[in-house]
């Protein structure tokens, strides 16, 4: 049997194979069943559930659908990213709050709480890719709360923050641009 035609069965082989691992979840698909493990449950908000005007625009962070909402000032802009949220509900604040303070190149100094939990954190962390907060932050009115970057983007879509709400850092980026010191913000 020629090389050509070894590889060709070879080929025809293992994509049968990944077919058939396939399977279950084609099914799932065509049946309109949504897999158990689906991390981007994102559910639909209206800022008129949250707050009586636009102003120049307001976020909600949603906590059980692992996510952020923005809508603009203006009404027709909307944008919607995925978030990490924080690791346990004692980590959690939930309420009304605004932007108070917007950095390109955050450095990090975990809290007291933080480095009780984890001794191996240290005191201070400037601007760069080993920065929890990413390359942009939005600093809330509530202390050491934040909405902010990540270089680790196994944390979007997951309970692993000590509070903040997490970003990937493009998405972060591109909210930073649009998002003026002033913004309401709800979590939820």
């Amino acid at each position: 049997m020629s090389g050509n035609l070894m590889k060709r069965r070879a080929l025809l082989g293992a994509g049968a194979g990944l077919v058939a691992l396939a399977a279950p979840t084609l099914l799932l698909a065509a049946e309109g069943a949504a897999p158990r493990h689906n991390s981007s449950a994102f559910r639909m908000q209206s800022w008129r559930d949250h707050f009586d005007r636009l102003g120049s625009g307001v976020i909600v962070a949603d906590f059980a659908s692992r996510a952020v909402h923005y809508w603009a000032g203006n009404g027709e802009d909307y944008r919607l990213y995925p978030s990490s949220i924080p690791l346990t509900e004692e980590l959690t604040r939930r309420g009304y709050t605004e932007v108070v303070r917007k950095k390109v190149g955050p450095s990090w100094t975990p809290t007291a709480n933080m480095r009780e939990r984890d001794p191996s954190l240290p005191a201070f962390l400037p601007p760069g890719p080993d920065n929890p907060l990413g390359t942009h932050a939005l600093y809330l009115s509530w202390p050491a709360y934040l909405i902010h970057g990540t270089h680790d983007t196994r944390k979007i879509g997951r309970p692993s923050s000590s509070g903040c709400v997490g970003l990937y850092n493009e998405h972060i980026a591109e909210l930073f641009a649009m998002v003026p010191v002033g913004t309401r913000v709800r979590l939820i």
